[in-house]
């Protein structure tokens, strides 16, 4: 049968494709089922600028480039195709012929479905997904992240929990769904955050080296599968956010490196197109369609998937073109300086058309550097992000909490430095995968002293990590008291929770996220100074920090005391904004959580006795290495 001849993509879409700004580019490009000329098949376009010639290649031809040849759209560099008469789940790749004249064999960079590793093939899908989330969608058009409770558990699909009656296998979408989104909702956290589900070959990578980058991947299921999979979260009132990496891709020469056969989407000069590190590749963010693919590919996730929100990568080394490089290894701008101006500015048109185009969404960025404004408005001059990760505040207060307490007084401030930077930017406090693998330890197995110790000082963390300004993320297993280090290749360790002080642990959690959600001080104001006050900033000599929480009327409170020695305090004096009776509303040493069970017998009586430059104040046990949070009763 012959193709019809009329094109696929009108004269407007390759105006906008070659200026960068096709905010729809998915629905051009790649493999789409449609009816054209009273002929159903697949539509096939792919951008090559500099190849000779391209075709494609699938199982309806027998891998034969031969039969069906691409036709040339000029000047756009894209090359399209009609072939009737090829149907959904049907295998393909591109053949191109570079201006040399050899052959290469491309999977389709913006392919929506792609074979299970290691086989790369790309495949025709077309979604068949009945969306039944509507009412979230509605509500997330109308949330403001900044002033809401936004409590983030970060999951890597493939390890977090797998069948040991099937050859241990890693969970599936749809049964990811159902478990998940379950146990997620019973710890009370607002949103999970996926670590890359973009198709990539090496499960090593963890998700981070992505070739297929609108493909959900298919060791889980079919794109629909994932789908259904976000659909359930939200329905269960969870958010979904995507770890996106635009920093990076890897040399697969079956994917997008040498595309064409030219440096198509990665820098020609290896000063600025590889990464000494990781051994990949970096987007040309100078080039109008590269940019165009990586704006539609963030826009597509949240459309297509529903998805509410990226948390970008790697930001630093997009930022800097000297990172990870000596000197004579790098290139300047064309003002002489280390910054990559591309780079900057295709950060603050994603973020200026994710917030345009899709209102309420998270975009995050994982910013290590002192890079000012990152989550400052692009028209005050910052990169336009919603969030940046707090890592800073996640180096020193690790670095603090893994001290013995004998030496803790010595240390005491990289508790409270983070506080003279914490309303600079809108920060996200991580303790994420990174922090767990590598030989660094797992957080249980960081903390100092014997068993009991260990426990205590965890749960101290999380009730301190949870009263600090800013929101929260929590890697998977963070919950369980996992003492190993993350293992990609296995699964959590769900027997932890027969013992006690782990159940206390998940049961410490899912108390923090109730009481975050349910107390308006502890999330109103995470970024202005007025939703924060010092009350004990400088006891080093017992380890001892108070602070309170406002909300954003000032009128709820709620005072969070910290006793990072071995040794109990009793009768510690602590300053408080208002008179009578202060609820315990939460004590880490609660032997609900694996504790001792020294406290206040559910309360205190705060009177006229000025303190910490309060009008008020109570004598409080504060217990060892524990936290004890304050609220007023009604």
């Amino acid at each position: 049968m012959r193709s019809p001849s009329a094109s696929t993509l009108g004269e407007l879409d390759q105006h906008l494709a070659m200026e960068g700004r096709h905010e729809q580019l998915y629905e051009k490009l790649g493999a789409h089922v449609r009816e054209i000329d009273g002929v159903i098949g697949t539509a096939f376009a792919v951008w090559a600028p500099n190849a000779r010639s391209v075709s494609v290649v699938g199982d309806f031809n027998s891998w034969d480039g031969r039969l069906h040849p691409m036709r040339s759209l000029g000047s756009s560099g894209i090359w399209e195709l009609f072939i009737p008469g090829v149907e959904e789940g049907q295998k393909y790749k591109f053949e191109i012929r570079t201006q040399e004249g050899q052959l290469r064999i491309k999977a389709d960079p913006v392919a929506f479905a792609a074979e299970v590793p290691p086989a790369n093939a790309s495949i025709v899908h077309r979604s068949r997904h009945s969306w039944a989330d509507d009412e979230w969608i509605e509500r997330r058009h109308e949330a403001e992240p900044l002033r809401e409770p936004v409590s983030i558990y970060e999951v890597h699909l493939g390890s977090w929990r797998r069948n040991p009656l099937e050859d241990n296998r890693s969970l599936n979408y749809l049964e990811l769904a159902d478990e998940l989104s379950a146990y997620v909702s019973d710890l009370n956290f607002t949103h999970i955050e996926l670590l890359p589900v973009m198709e990539h070959p090496f499960a090593g990578s963890w998700g981070y080296q992505v070739t297929g980058y609108y493909a959900p991947t298919s060791r889980f299921g079919s794109p629909d599968d994932f789908r259904c999979f976000v659909d359930r979260l939200h329905r269960n009132g969870i958010g979904v956010i995507l770890d996106w990496v635009p920093a990076h891709f890897p040399r697969d020469d079956w994917a997008l490196a040498r595309f064409d056969g030219t440096p198509l989407y990665e820098h020609a000069d290896p000063r600025r197109g590889a990464h000494p590190d990781w051994g990949t590749l970096v987007f040309n963010l100078g080039r109008n369609e590269v940019k165009n693919f990586l704006l539609s590919n963030a826009l597509y996730w949240l459309r297509e998937h529903h998805a509410d929100g990226i948390r970008v990568d790697a930001v630093a080394s997009m930022l800097y073109l000297d990172y990870s490089r000596k000197e004579g290894e790098w290139v300047p701008n064309e003002f002489g300086g280390r910054e990559d101006l591309d780079a900057v500015a295709f950060l603050k048109e994603l973020n200026e058309t994710l917030f345009a185009r899709e209102p309420g969404v998270i975009s995050a960025a994982e910013e290590s550097t002192a890079w000012p404004g990152v989550s400052r408005p692009t028209y005050l001059g910052g990169l336009g992000f919603g969030f940046k990760w707090n890592m800073g505040w996640m180096h020193d207060t690790l670095d603090y909490f893994q001290r013995d307490p004998v030496y803790r007084r010595f240390h005491h401030h990289q508790l409270t430095f983070s506080l003279m930077y914490a309303f600079s930017e809108n920060f996200i406090l991580p303790l994420s995968h990174d922090e767990v693998v590598h030989g660094k330890r797992s957080l249980l197995d960081k903390m100092p002293g014997d068993r009991w110790q260990k426990f205590a000082n965890l749960r101290s963390l999380y009730a301190y990590m949870w009263a600090h300004p800013g929101k929260k993320l929590l890697f998977m297993g963070g919950e369980l008291a996992e003492w190993e280090e993350w293992n990609y290749d296995g699964s959590l360790h769900w027997n932890l929770l027969e013992q006690p002080e782990h159940h206390g642990v998940q049961s410490l959690i899912r108390d923090l996220n109730r009481l975050y959600r349910e107390e308006p001080a502890l999330h109103e104001v995470d970024f202005e100074p007025a939703g924060f006050r010092w009350l004990e900033p400088n006891d080093a000599a017992n380890n001892v920090l108070a602070f309170a929480r406002l909300s954003a009327d000032g009128e709820q409170q709620l005072v969070c005391v910290l006793n990072l020695s071995p040794v109990p305090r009793y009768d510690y004096r602590v300053g408080m904004p208002k008179c009578c009776r202060w609820k315990e509303a939460l004590n880490t040493d609660s032997p609900y959580y694996g504790g001792s069970s020294v406290g206040n017998m559910g309360a205190v009586e705060a009177k006229a006795v000025p303190w910490h430059e309060q009008p008020f104040s109570a004598a409080v046990t504060l217990p060892p290495l524990g936290a004890v949070w304050f609220v007023p009763e009604d």
